[in-house]
C-alpha cells in the first residue's frame, strides 16, 4: 500500500526526473508532431503550455496568493521549457510546505499543495508527449497511485468548479492491481472517498487508472456495475 500523499519536500526528485525527461523529449522529437489526447496541440503547444503552467506555479508558490494566468506564450522548445521547468524548481526548493498558500484543490491552502500537483501535470503531459511520438510511457507505480489519488481526495472535491457533478447511482471501488491501493468513492454533491462499500468496481494498474481519470489514451481498465461507468465517463479533473 502507499503512502499518500508523499511527504512535500520528497516530490523535488520526483519532479526534477519527469521535467528532465520531459525537456529531453522535447529536444529529439519533432516539434510538430499532433498530440492526440489534446486537441489540435502540436508538441511545441504542449511544451507552451506545460512550461507556463511551471511558471505560473512557481509564481502561486513565491506570493503565497493567486496569480495571473496565461498558458499560450513562449516558443514550447526545449530549452525555453527546461527554463520553465528550473524557475519551478527553485520557487519549490526555497519554498516552506507548511506556509499558507493559494491554490485551486479540496486540500489544506498550503504550499504542499504545489510540490504534488506539478508532478502529476508533468507525469498526464509527459504521457501526451510519448503518445505523440510513439513512445512508449512508463512511471512508478507509487507515483503514478499517488496521481489516482489527488485526482479523487484533492481536485474530485472541487469538481463543480470546472464541471458539472457525477451522478453516481453508488458506491465505487477502485482498484491498483499494481500497487495493491484501493480507493471507494460514493455518491454525494459532489461525490466523495470514504469507507470500503460493495459496489461497482474499476481495476487496473494505477498508471491507467491514471490515464483513464485524465480522459487519456490507454489501456481500458476492468469494471463492474452502472456507477463504474458513470464514474469513468464523467469529466473529474480541470
Amino acid at each position: 500500500m502507499t503512502t499518500m500523499p508523499f511527504p512535500a519536500r520528497d516530490y523535488l526528485p520526483v519532479l526534477r526526473e519527469l521535467t528532465g525527461g520531459f525537456a529531453a523529449l522535447l529536444r529529439t522529437a519533432d516539434p510538430a508532431a499532433r498530440v492526440p489526447d489534446c486537441g489540435t496541440w502540436t508538441l511545441a503547444d504542449l511544451g507552451t503550455h506545460l512550461g507556463n503552467v511551471h511558471r505560473w506555479a512557481a509564481s502561486v508558490v513565491t506570493a503565497g496568493e493567486v496569480q495571473p494566468q496565461n498558458f499560450e506564450d513562449g516558443p514550447g522548445d526545449a530549452g525555453w521549457y527546461a527554463e520553465s521547468a528550473q524557475l519551478l524548481l527553485d520557487a519549490l526548493e526555497k519554498a516552506t510546505p507548511e506556509d499558507r498558500c493559494w491554490h485551486f484543490g479540496g486540500t489544506e491552502k498550503t504550499t504542499a499543495f504545489w510540490y504534488r500537483r506539478q508532478v502529476h501535470e508533468t507525469v498526464v503531459h509527459l504521457a501526451d508527449a510519448h503518445l505523440a511520438t510513439g513512445r512508449e510511457f512508463t512511471v512508478d507505480p507509487a507515483v503514478a497511485a499517488d496521481g489516482v489519488d489527488e485526482v479523487l481526495g484533492a481536485l474530485l472535491p472541487r469538481v463543480t468548479r470546472w464541471h458539472p457533478v457525477p451522478q453516481l447511482p453508488g458506491p465505487v471501488s477502485l482498484h491498483a492491481t499494481d500497487t495493491g491501493d484501493v480507493w471507494t468513492v460514493h455518491p454525494g454533491e459532489p461525490p466523495a472517498l470514504g469507507p470500503a462499500a460493495d459496489g461497482a468496481t474499476v481495476e487496473a494498474p494505477a498508471r491507467d487508472l491514471l490515464l483513464r481519470l485524465w480522459k487519456r489514451t490507454g489501456p481500458a481498465p476492468r469494471s463492474t456495475g452502472d456507477a463504474a461507468a458513470a464514474l469513468l465517463e464523467a469529466p473529474l479533473t480541470p
